[in-house]
């Protein structure tokens, strides 16, 4: 029962599915309308449970290597991207397979194999393991692209003085602990090709903003997503460095830890680009239910952007 303890909740937006999200879940389930079941996904779709429960019940079966699909049913590659060799076995062995990478991870992908082609040795800003990065550094030859993860890699790497260098992100870093980096890898090689135009996508940078323009005021921010989300993580930690009191991650309203509920007055509510709407609803209904609450929208810029699925899902409805 809600009790009489009043709390004001900063609602972030934007927050949640980002487009390239949201077209990867509709190749998915646009995927199991046309083939029918089961329709084989590598790795996780996008980095939420929910989301991936949700999926199987309607006939999915996720697997982590093409060698666990069969021949003669649909596969579909995450929204992180997949190294070349991944479509190759695919073709190779005459398979039905629809690419839901996120057209800005490709973006990073094409942008890398032009510096590669004009001869310049890659440095990709990123998190060693994450798909997104083993996806884009499996887009050239081994030992043309040199993982950076941080300040430190930054400022111990070397490079033969004449060899051309370029520069390229995952899409779902911190904005600001990237910008440190780069300036770093600027100040070091001042002639380093940056990215044609920034690689950090939109929603993670809008979803950024957001907490930036909230944290401050929250004494508790509470972030929806899960712990193998890069750009879920990265909203908390941009949260606490905003200045917001404290920061945590959860993956549903079930993952509440309501004794440091009850200590904040003004709680802050944000939702990694994986993580459906529906999640963010369940938070709010469950404070409502213990609270009295005044829910404040604090938008930051509108979202309209909308990514075209394959082509061999534009006939089905």
């Amino acid at each position: 029962m809600e009790n009489s303890t009043a709390k004001k909740v900063l609602l972030a937006a934007p927050r949640g599915f980002c487009a390239g999200v949201d077209r990867a879940i509709q190749i998915v389930e646009k995927s199991i309308q046309k083939y029918g079941a089961p329709v084989y996904v590598r790795h996780e779709i996008v980095h939420n449970r929910h989301v991936v429960n949700r999926l199987v019940n309607l006939g999915a079966i996720f697997v982590e290597s093409l060698e666990d699909c069969p021949n003669d049913r649909p596969v579909v590659f995450s929204a992180h991207g997949v190294p070349k060799s991944v479509p190759k076995k695919a073709k190779a062995r005459e398979m039905n397979y629809l690419d839901a990478t996120c057209p800005l991870v490709s973006k990073v992908h094409v942008e890398a194999e032009k510096h590669a082609k004009s001869g310049h040795h890659i440095l990709l800003i990123g998190h060693s393991g994450h798909p997104e990065v083993i996806g884009t550094m499996g887009q050239l030859p081994e030992g043309n692209i040199t993982l950076i993860e941080t300040e430190k890699d930054a400022l111990s790497f070397n490079s033969d003085p004449y060899e051309s260098l370029a520069l390229v992100t995952q899409t779902t870093l911190s904005v600001d602990d990237t910008t440190h980096i780069i300036d770093i890898l600027k100040d070091r090689f001042p002639n380093i090709a940056l990215p044609y135009k920034e690689d950090i996508c939109y929603a993670t940078t809008n979803r950024q903003s957001a907490v930036k323009a909230i944290a401050e005021k929250c004494d508790l921010l509470l972030v929806i997503g899960s712990v193998s989300s890069s750009n879920s993580k990265r909203l908390v930690e941009v949260g606490d460095k905003a200045g917001a009191k404290n920061s945590m991650l959860i993956s549903s309203s079930d993952s509440i830890d309501w004794k440091i509920v009850d200590e904040a007055n003004v709680i802050g509510l944000s939702a990694g680009a994986s993580a459906p709407e529906y999640l963010t609803d369940g938070v709010i209904a469950a404070l409502k239910s213990k609270y009295k609450i005044e829910i404040n929208e604090v938008e930051v810029t509108k979202e309209k952007v909308i990514f075209r699925l394959p082509r061999k899902l534009h006939n089905v409805e």
